[in-house]
């Protein structure tokens, strides 16, 4: 349980919430939190990407196998201060689509890093605004109010939608840094993509936020 304004709140968001949708190509999807029994499915996401997706999300562009201790982290955080989600298509061998993530931060509760990541095979589909959109009410109900998320200067594709979707970015150097304000909507530009945020984010809201 979490304290907020003076209460505490169960978090109710456990490995056996489902949300049904669908993606803009009309294809049938759930959205889920992952957990200790989804390990051997999380495992297996990594080694279908592709070694520039796997470096484009995990900075190494080295072996299609994820290691235990990173696999530990992801699935055993404290619900708290950490989120993990998938999209799934259960009429598939291999149901994954992507999943996103959150960490809160040690220094700044409202604060979180973000981070997404698609099969190579269905970028494009929506997947990851419908991702940003869960983890954005996830997040803002659990007290955090501010995503960073981080990407390397080629991945063009990456700074685009980030941008698109209302994050403003900054250059350190090194990688581009981007950060939402989850709770300005106004942020959200009249982009395509922040067009399809948006949406996500009316139709989840009821559910997500409660």
């Amino acid at each position: 349980m979490k304290k907020q304004a003076g209460v505490y709140r169960i978090l109710v968001f456990t490995a056996g919430m489902e949300i049904e949708t669908k993606l803009d190509d009309g294809t049938a999807v759930v959205a889920r939190p992952l957990g200790l029994a989804d390990r051997s499915s999380l495992a297996e996401g990594y080694r279908r990407l592709s070694p520039e997706s796997r470096y484009q999300r995990f900075w190494v562009r080295s072996g299609g196998v994820i290691g235990d201790k990173m696999l530990d982290r992801m699935l055993a955080g404290s619900v708290e201060d950490h989120g993990l989600w998938a999209v799934m298509d259960r009429s598939r061998d291999f149901p994954g689509l992507g999943a996103a993530s959150f960490w809160r931060s040690e220094e700044d509760g409202e604060e979180a890093e973000f981070s997404c990541t698609v099969l190579d095979d269905d970028q494009g589909r929506g997947v990851g605004t419908l991702l940003l959109a869960v983890m954005w009410l996830v997040a803002f109900r659990q007290g955090i109010r501010h995503f960073t998320g981080y990407t390397m200067p080629e991945n063009t594709a990456a700074i685009r939608w980030m941008r698109d979707t209302g994050a403003e970015a900054e250059w350190d150097g090194y990688k581009v840094i981007f950060r939402w304000d989850l709770g300005n909507l106004d942020c959200i530009p009249a982009t395509p993509a922040g067009a399809a945020l948006a949406q996500r984010l009316a139709e989840l809201s009821e559910e997500l936020l409660g």
